[in-house]
């Protein structure tokens, strides 16, 4: 007989029973050994980017696999809305996803559908073949699906920021996360992510998401602004990423050890 297997639980599921915010950190780089370092640093979840590092379905699909051992939720960022795309990320084993550039309500629920199996939705419809159904060994992997799967949208224009609360509404969102570098663009400070414009977007975000009664959340690399965020109701932060952690951390060594005006020896 097959082993019967159990999935973990979700991002949402984790962020609705936490007494406190969930604290993460983007993994970019593409290595499944750093993301391993990552899963065992006693944060509570990652965030698999798709959109803006050199992350594909294969490479996805090795992350997932090197995090599984370790108490952290990951949680992958599609590069799109395209529903061929989260079909294939769910397959592969991507309970949790963040579709990013989420602007209407309209948007939000095609999205929502494209994770469901009819008829809710238009997921196709793969599970033998697919890791995340571990192959049909989690039983009644189908039945359950809408429970074994989160899905998070972002908002990162100010269109998407008109329609928060709307978004937010939307029956099969599970929460909402907060681009403030894009948002920062579409408002005309681009690179200005503490803008104060950009800052009240964020705060008019979280207001609206939370009075629709979902989970809000935003990237935060200063300590102080991500400390604000939290002080103002966000439920789950990134706080840092593998590779700009590896770019400052040897750019110190750079600035302790060598001579950048080349006059070591004179």
């Amino acid at each position: 007989m097959p082993i019967r297997l159990t999935l973990p639980p979700t991002l949402r599921d984790r962020i609705a029973g936490a007494d406190r915010p969930q604290i993460g950190m983007w993994v970019c780089s593409g290595s499944p050994l750093v993301a391993e370092i990552c899963a065992g640093a006693g944060l509570d979840w990652l965030l698999i980017d798709g959109e803006h590092s050199p992350i594909g379905l294969e490479t996805t699909s090795a992350l997932l696999q090197a995090v599984a051992p370790y108490p952290v939720t990951p949680l992958v960022r599609a590069p799109s809305d395209d529903a061929v795309g989260l079909k294939q990320l769910l397959d592969l084993g991507a309970q949790n996803v963040l579709v990013p550039m989420i602007d209407t309500a309209e948007q939000a629920r095609a999205v929502v559908r494209a994770v469901r199996y009819p008829p809710r939705g238009i997921r196709g419809v793969g599970s033998a073949l697919s890791r995340g159904a571990r192959w049909n060994r989690v039983e009644g992997y189908m039945a359950d699906a809408d429970r074994h799967v989160s899905l998070f949208v972002q908002i990162e224009s100010a269109t998407g920021v008109e329609n928060a609360a709307a978004i937010a509404a939307v029956d099969g969102v599970d929460g909402v996360f907060v681009g403030p570098s894009d948002l920062a663009a579409s408002l005309g400070v681009l690179g200005q992510q503490t803008h104060p414009d950009v800052t009240a977007a964020v705060r008019a975000t979280f207001e609206a998401v939370r009075a629709a009664g979902k989970p809000v959340g935003v990237n935060a690399f200063d300590p102080a602004v991500a400390q604000a965020y939290l002080d103002g109701g966000a439920s789950f932060v990134l706080v840092g990423a593998d590779v700009a952690m590896l770019a400052r951390g040897s750019e110190a060594l750079a600035d302790r050890w060598t001579d950048v005006g080349g006059t070591a020896g004179e």
